[in-house]
């Protein structure tokens, strides 16, 4: 929980993020859940303090992402349920914009004419240029940033490594002191000595500032000891948030061979139930209405709904209608 300090002001300003009951489902063309869709994320709670630092784990598709992501306020959700700082992650603008909430996650995409969607940046810039080029940074605080992700300052975006790119993606999302930060699988790219000089500067930051990071990763290289807390997520529903003293009582493995058992077991159980299912001729696999995806005409399957509300026809379709959004020549195809 960090030091003395830290303790005595989170004890006073309460729970730093605050999620209740957090029920979520990707929305339809309508921006509503398709009826009787499931939720992907369902009954989700937790609460955490200044100084915290939290390890989310869980298999592929347990809904790792989607809660950072709605945590970061991405993703719209009750105000009440996911409150970030007092203030409602989605709501509230200015805690993104100010820097107090940062979400860091996945490779660093952007849109090209005739290339598609998704391609990486890999403009013929400096590094030095990318770094530089964020105003309003503390000096003394950008140079350590540089110094612990040991970047030269002459790297080429066009020419890097995946590696390296990763450290200046790093390196400008830390340029402004947070309060919250959420990583997702962003360690995925360095070396160990990177990744450990990276884990040892974020406790710091939580140690001296009482920030409070979520980190989610299955990359437990330095992490025996890094977390504070450790939350497992599957199939959306929480399975287990407690502090890490707590693992270590409930095993006397290490933090990852405890995390593979938990997996483990998850896996055996849904074989096993889908096994039962098979069994009885019911699918293997529960159905489920596909919220992100127009279903009906097979040429116009082809139109995805994305989660930031891209599809064909978007700017009228909740007007129109779904059959009306189709003859739209306003339409955007997002693949």
């Amino acid at each position: 929980m960090g030091n003395e300090g830290t303790a005595t002001s989170a004890a006073d300003v309460g729970p730093v993020v605050e999620v209740k009951n957090l029920r979520f489902t990707y929305p339809g063309i309508d921006g509503h859940p398709p009826p009787g869709s499931a939720p992907l994320i369902d009954g989700f709670s937790l609460s955490l303090r200044a100084g915290d630092r939290c390890l989310l784990v869980g298999t592929n598709g347990a809904g790792k992402t989607t809660i950072l992501k709605i945590l970061g306020g991405k993703h719209m959700v009750d105000p009440e349920m996911v409150r970030i700082l007092g203030r409602s992650a989605f709501h509230d603008t200015a805690l993104t914009s100010s820097g107090d909430l940062s979400y860091l996650g996945g490779e660093w995409r952007r849109d090209v004419a005739f290339a598609g969607f998704g391609v990486s940046i890999q403009m013929d810039i400096s590094a030095e240029k990318m770094i530089y080029g964020v105003s309003g940074v503390d000096p003394q605080r950008r140079d350590e940033l540089i110094n612990v992700l040991d970047i030269d300052l002459s790297w080429r975006m066009h020419k890097a490594s995946d590696g390296q790119r990763r450290r200046i993606q790093i390196c400008m999302g830390l340029l402004k002191p947070f309060k919250v930060l959420l990583l997702d699988e962003i360690t995925v790219d360095l070396d160990v000595l990177a990744r450990a000089n990276l884990l040892r500067y974020l406790s710091k930051e939580c140690e001296e500032r009482g920030a409070t990071i979520i980190y989610a990763t299955h990359i437990f290289d330095g992490l025996e000891d890094w977390p504070t807390h450790v939350v497992y997520v599957a199939h959306g529903k929480l399975q287990l948030a407690v502090p890490l003293e707590k693992v270590k009582e409930m095993s006397n493995l290490s933090l990852m061979r405890t995390v593979e058992s938990w997996l483990r077991k998850e896996r055996d159980e849904d074989r096993r139930r889908r096994q039962e299912r098979k069994a009885i001729g019911l699918p293997e696999h529960e159905k489920q209405l596909e919220g992100t995806r127009v279903t009906g005409d097979p040429a116009r399957s082809a139109v995805q709904v994305m989660n930031n509300g891209w599809a064909a026809g978007r700017l009228h379709s909740t007007v129109a209608g779904q059959e009306n959004f189709f003859l739209s020549s306003n339409r955007v195809l997002r693949q």
